[in-house]
């Protein structure tokens, strides 16, 4: 019997390592969130600062309002495996149509997940989008600043052909029949998992790509983000962070 997605359900994918000072902000941006058909799959990549036990709690807390026709899973794994291991493991436990991600050190605006749908809706031909996307230092979400690395509509095959990246990875939302086509991430590029995935999905044929002009995501900068350690000089050309 082949699998069954759940139409019109969106799979939002949490990964979590050592980010307890940003769960609860991350997680209620998605409890604020206006559309209503999406559950919600935290995977905890074995942290060691207590944020398992945190993501229980403020689940046990808001558990009313997340039952009310939104599933919730909670995994944690029995050893660090990495970014790659810990995405790949959540998208598995997907039953959405959709699949969205959310770094846990992120904001998402209310209306994202809303947003996002009706451009698929509208759009079957999007297999994969994203959205814009600013950016504020921890400690002053009220100071947002704009972003322009971004592209869209047919510039951004161009970018991933020639090696380039353009599609903020945090603001990806892509239907499930991608993940069920061509698997998760992999450990293959070290530090730039997120890049790998969206060119494999432009690679597999997948009939386009796109970026949503609205801001619809707010990205953290802070000092123990993973992408610091891989691109330290280049953090600006890359602009994207887990």
């Amino acid at each position: 019997m082949s699998f069954q997605r759940v139409p019109g359900l969106v799979s939002v994918v949490v990964t979590v390592y050592n980010k307890l000072p940003y769960l609860t902000e991350c997680l209620t941006s998605l409890l604020d969130q206006t559309y209503a058909s999406w559950e919600l799959i935290l995977v905890d990549d074995a942290s060691t600062d207590g944020s398992y036990e945190h993501a229980v709690n403020w689940l046990n807390v808001n558990e009313p309002a997340l039952r009310e026709g939104k599933g919730i899973n909670l995994l944690r794994l029995p050893r660090n495996t990495g970014y790659a291991g810990a995405i790949t493991a959540g998208m598995y436990l997907a039953k959405g149509e959709f699949i969205a991600i959310q770094d846990a050190d992120d904001l998402s605006h209310p209306e994202r997940l809303a947003r996002q749908v009706r451009h698929l809706n509208h759009h079957p031909q999007i297999e994969l989008l994203g959205t814009n996307y600013e950016v504020f230092e921890d400690g002053q979400p009220d100071r947002r600043m704009p972003v322009y690395w971004l592209k869209y509509g047919e510039q951004i095959g161009k970018v991933y052909a020639e090696g380039g990246h353009c599609i903020c990875h945090g603001t990806v939302m892509f239907r499930g029949t991608v993940f069920d086509r061509i698997g998760g991430h992999t450990r293959r590029i070290e530090g730039a998992e997120d890049y790998e995935f969206i060119a494999k999905v432009i690679r597999s044929g997948a009939r386009n790509v796109d970026n949503l002009r609205e801001v619809l995501y707010y990205y953290r900068k802070h000092q123990q983000q993973r992408s610091r350690d891989y691109f330290g000089k280049s953090k600006k050309e890359h602009g994207h962070d887990a």
